[in-house]
C-alpha cells in the first residue's frame, strides 16, 4: 500500500480549513478559557503548562489507556502519537519504536521520572509494563539531550504510574478476549492531606499466535507463542512539615514469552524482568522556589532459554541521583541542577567493560512576555568511558495573534553505544569496540492555530546525525544518516464529540548510500474519534502506514498496511461498566518485520469495578 504524498498545498489544506471554521467553532472558546490547561512535565522538566510549550508533546490519558484492550504499550503509542513500529511477532517479544524516523535506540524511556533501559541491547523493553499500571504518557518528539543526557536523539517517552489521591478509592478489572487473552487487574489509591498512597496489580496470559511465518526462513514453527505476565506498582507521600515531602515509588513486571526457533517440540522462551524504585525528597522554599533531591534505579533482566536449552543472560542496572531546584523568575521558570547516572552489566557474556558512569550538569529557562515565548537548555555530560559532551536546546515563539503561533527551534543530541553494540560476541553478531557515540543536530520549523478545543500543528524537522552506528553489514559508524520530514497534528472537541488527527510525511536516510533506513514508512496516518451519549460511548481508530524496507540495501520490502479498530462501553451504572473492543476489524495481514506475523482480527471484553463516592 501506498499512501500519496500531498503537495504543498494540500497540507497547508486543514490550516485553512481551521481558519475558515473558526466561526462555527468559536462556540467554544469559552469553554477552553474557563479549562485549566493541563500540565505537561518532559519537554521542560518542570510543570509546564501546555499552551506554553513550543515542543510537540503528545499526552495519552487514563480515558485512552482505558478504551485500549487487547494492546500493547507500543501499540498505544504508535496508534496515539503517531510513532512508527517494528515488532517480532505479537506480545512480548522484540519491539523497537522510532520516533520522526530516528532509531529504536535514540528514543529515551523514563518511569516516574526514572531512566529505564538496557544497556547491553540500548534499548527498553517496551511491552514489559502493563497498560493497566500507567496512569498517562508523554511523548516529546525531537531532540532532549540538552534535558535528559544520552538516548533522547529522536525523543523521549515518560510513564506516570498511578498515585495516590485522598480518600478510599478501589478497583478492579477483568477481560478476556481473543487467542485465549485473559487478564484481571485491581488497584487501591487513598489517603488525607498529608499521606497519600497506591497500589497496582495486574496478572496477563495469552496462548498468542505463531510469531513467525515462512518467510523467516529456518525459524518458523507454526504453533503459538503465549505470553504470561505479572506486576505490581505502588507509591506513597508524606508531608513530613512545614514545605517539606518526600515520596517512594516502585514498578516491577515479569514476563515470560514463547518465541520460535525452529520447528521441534522445543519451544523458546524469553523471561524478562522490569523493575524501577525510586526515592524523592523535596523541599518547597516559597511559592517560586523549589529543591529536590532524586535515588533511583531501575533494572532490565533477560533470561532467554533456546535449543538445546543453556539460558543467556543479560542483566543490566542504572543508578541515578538527581538534585534539581526550580525557581519562577520574571523571566520564566529557570532550573539548575547535576545527577550522576551508574551503568552496570552483568551475565553469561564477558564484556571487556562492564559499567560506566556519567556526570552531568544542566541548566534550563522556560518562560514568556508579551506575545514572545522561548525555551533554552544547555547540559554538559562526562562519561568516564568516551568523555565529555554539551548539549543544547533552544526555541523561540511568537504569537502573532490569539489564534496563530509560528516557532522555530534548534538542538544538539548525542547517544552511547551500548555494551553489545561495543563487546557482544555470537556466530551471527560482533561488536565493534572501536564504535563512538553518535551526535545529533536538529533544526524544525512549525506553525500553530488554536481556537477553542481546536488545535493544528505543522511542523518541519530536519535531524542529522553524524557518526550513525549501522549493524549491518558489520557494527561501524558512518559518516551521516539524515531524519527530515512534516509532520501535521490536529485535535479537536464539539459537545460529546471528539476527536484527532496525525500525519507524518518521512525520508530517513543513510547520507552515505542514500539508502533508506530500515522499516520505516514514508507516509503514516493516524486518527481515532470518540462520542458520549448518555450511559454509551464508542469511539474508532485508524492506522495507515506505507511500504517500507526491511534491510539496509533496500531489496526487501514490505508492503503498507491499514487498520481500524472498534471500542464501546457501557456504564451499567454508577460502579460498573462492561466494554468491548476490536482490534483490527479487516483482519489485515501485515508485517512490520520481514518474516514475523502481526495479530489478525481479535476481540476483548472487559468488566470494570470503580466505586464512585
Amino acid at each position: 500500500m501506498k499512501i500519496p504524498a500531498p503537495r504543498a498545498p494540500q497540507v497547508a489544506l486543514p490550516l485553512a480549513l481551521l481558519a475558515a471554521f473558526g466561526v462555527s467553532a468559536s462556540h467554544a472558546q469559552s469553554a477552553a478559557d474557563a479549562t485549566l490547561k493541563e500540565t505537561v512535565v518532559t519537554a521542560t522538566r518542570v510543570e509546564t503548562r501546555s499552551d506554553e510549550l513550543l515542543s510537540d508533546v503528545v499526552v495519552i490519558d487514563a480515558q485512552a489507556l482505558e478504551q485500549a484492550a487487547g494492546r500493547t504499550l507500543s501499540e498505544v503509542l504508535v496508534r496515539q502519537a503517531g510513532l512508527q513500529m517494528s515488532a517480532n511477532g505479537g506480545r512480548g517479544k522484540q519491539t523497537g519504536l522510532f520516533v520522526r524516523g530516528t532509531e529504536t535506540r535514540h528514543v529515551l524511556l523514563l518511569v516516574d521520572g526514572v531512566r529505564y533501559g538496557s544497556s547491553t541491547s540500548g534499548t527498553p523493553n517496551w511491552d514489559n509494563i502493563p497498560l493497566g499500571l500507567i496512569d498517562r504518557i508523554e511523548v516529546l518528539k525531537g531532540p532532549a539531550s540538552a534535558l535528559y543526557g544520552s538516548d533522547a536523539v529522536g525523543g523521549v517517552v515518560q510513564i506516570f504510574t498511578k498515585r495516590g489521591v485522598q480518600g478510599f478509592h478501589p478497583d478492579a478489572r477483568i477481560t478476556v478476549g481473543s487467542e485465549g487473552h485473559r487478564e484481571l487487574a485491581a488497584g487501591l489509591r487513598g489517603g488525607t492531606d498529608s499521606f497519600t498512597y497506591s497500589l497496582g496489580l495486574s496478572s496477563l496470559s495469552e496462548d498468542g499466535f505463531s510469531s513467525t511465518n515462512p518467510r523467516i526462513g529456518a525459524n518458523y514453527n507454526p504453533d503459538r507463542d503465549g505470553v504470561k505476565q505479572d506486576s505490581v506498582s505502588g507509591s506513597l507521600r508524606w508531608r513530613l512539615g512545614e514545605g517539606w515531602s518526600t515520596d517512594l515509588n516502585f514498578t516491577q513486571a515479569d514476563g515470560v514469552s514463547r518465541f520460535d526457533q525452529g520447528p521441534g517440540t522445543f519451544d523458546a522462551r524469553s523471561k524478562a524482568t522490569t523493575r524501577v524504585l525510586g526515592w524523592g525528597l523535596e523541599r518547597q522554599w516559597s511559592t517560586d522556589s523549589r529543591t529536590r533531591l532524586n535515588v533511583s534505579r531501575s533494572d532490565d533482566d533477560t533470561d532467554s532459554f533456546g535449543a538445546p536449552g543453556a539460558p543467556s543472560v543479560f542483566d543490566t542496572s542504572q543508578t541515578q541521583v538527581t538534585l534539581q531546584h526550580d525557581w519562577n523568575t520574571r523571566l520564566g521558570k529557570l532550573l539548575v541542577g547535576a545527577e550522576s547516572i551508574k551503568e552496570a552489566v552483568s551475565g553469561t557474556q564477558a564484556y571487556a567493560v562492564n559499567s560506566r558512569t556519567t556526570d552531568a550538569a544542566f541548566v534550563g529557562l522556560t518562560g514568556g512576555l508579551g506575545q514572545h515565548l522561548w525555551q533554552a537548555n544547555l547540559r554538559r555530560d562526562q562519561n568516564s568511558q568516551f568523555g565529555g559532551a554539551t548539549t543544547g536546546f533552544a526555541s523561540y515563539g511568537y504569537q502573532l495573534t490569539p489564534n496563530w503561533r509560528p516557532h522555530i527551534a534548534y538542538g544538539t543530541s548525542f547517544k552511547m553505544p551500548s555494551f553489545n553494540t561495543l563487546y557482544y560476541v555470537s556466530p551471527f553478531f560482533t561488536g565493534n569496540p572501536t564504535t563512538q557515540p553518535e551526535r545529533g543536530k536538529n533544526s524544525e520549523i512549525g506553525l500553530t492555530y488554536t481556537q477553542g478545543l481546536h488545535e493544528v500543528k505543522l511542523t518541519r524537522f530536519d535531524n542529522r546525525v553524524r557518526g550513525f552506528i549501522t549493524l549491518q553489514p558489520a557494527v561501524a559508524n558512518v559518516p551521516q544518516a539524515r531524519m527530515e520530514g512534516w509532520s501535521l497534528g490536529y485535535s479537536g472537541e464539539a459537545g460529546a464529540w471528539s476527536w484527532f488527527a496525525q500525519l507524518e510525511l518521512l525520508d530517513a536516510r543513510n547520507v552515505r548510500t542514500r539508502q533508506k533506513l530500515q522499516r520505516r514508512a514514508d507516509e503514516t496516518l493516524s486518527a481515532g474519534l470518540d462520542h458520549r451519549l448518555g450511559a454509551w460511548s464508542w469511539g474508532a481508530s485508524l492506522q495507515l502506514v506505507g511500504e517500507r524496507f526491511e534491510n539496509a540495501a533496500n531489496t526487501i520490502r514490505l508492503p503498507g498496511f491499514g487498520t481500524l479498530d472498534l471500542y464501546t462501553r457501557y456504564a451499567i451504572n454508577k460502579d460498573w461498566s462492561l466494554a468491548l473492543r476490536l482490534n483490527n476489524v479487516g483482519d489485515k495481514d501485515y508485517q512490520t518485520a520481514n518474516g514475523y506475523n502481526q495479530p489478525g482480527r481479535a476481540a476483548y471484553l472487559t468488566l470494570q469495578w470503580a466505586p464512585q463516592r
